[in-house]
């Protein structure tokens, strides 16, 4: 009696291991189950995952192209300054210089008045067999003309000086107001 009551939990287990060693077979059905049940699992979780990055990447690019519709609609208003330098034959144009000094020097003229500036490198005309009518277009767009102006007033020389930097083409120049 002693040795029972000492081991008591011990054979608790072995009778409760004896009793359900019949359900074994049992087990080894409800394993396959579990396992199927583990892959429905995996299938629904790999599904969900998969909708909401497709979902993610749908808004990503919702948000690009409404940014791209805010920033055309933010540039209406803009001053808009295009220096247009034209194709003859035997002028020159360094690009490099351009892009890396020139536009540089006169954008940090126009502080912050500046919204941003762009340079296009020409390469055919819009017409078939017709010379290229720009070999360089440079612009700046800015808030306020009169701003520009007197930005660009007393460095006017030293932007001029610069020129023979770059080009020997003297620039045509629009200034203009940007409605759509």
């Amino acid at each position: 009696m002693d040795f029972l009551k000492k081991n008591r939990f011990e054979n608790i287990y072995l009778l409760h291991t004896f009793r359900y060693t019949r359900f074994i077979p049992n087990l080894i059905e409800s394993n396959s189950t579990i396992k199927k049940i583990q892959m429905k699992f995996r299938l629904i979780v790999s599904f969900l995952l998969l909708t909401a990055g497709v979902t993610a990447f749908g808004q990503e690019k919702q948000s690009s192209e409404s940014k791209k519709h805010t920033s055309a609609v933010a540039e209406k208003g803009l001053i808009k300054v295009s220096i247009m330098y034209p194709f003859s034959e035997g002028k020159t144009f360094n690009m490099e210089y351009y892009e890396t000094k020139h536009m540089p020097m006169v954008a940090g003229f126009l502080g912050a008045n500046l919204v941003k500036y762009t340079i296009e490198k020409g390469l055919a005309s819009g017409i078939p067999n017709q010379p290229l009518p720009y070999m360089a277009i440079g612009t700046f767009y800015v808030k306020s003309l009169s701003d520009y102006q007197a930005a660009i007033g007393p460095n006017r020389d030293a932007i001029r000086a610069d020129f023979a930097n770059y080009t020997n083409i003297a620039p045509v120049i629009l200034v203009s107001e940007v409605v759509r």
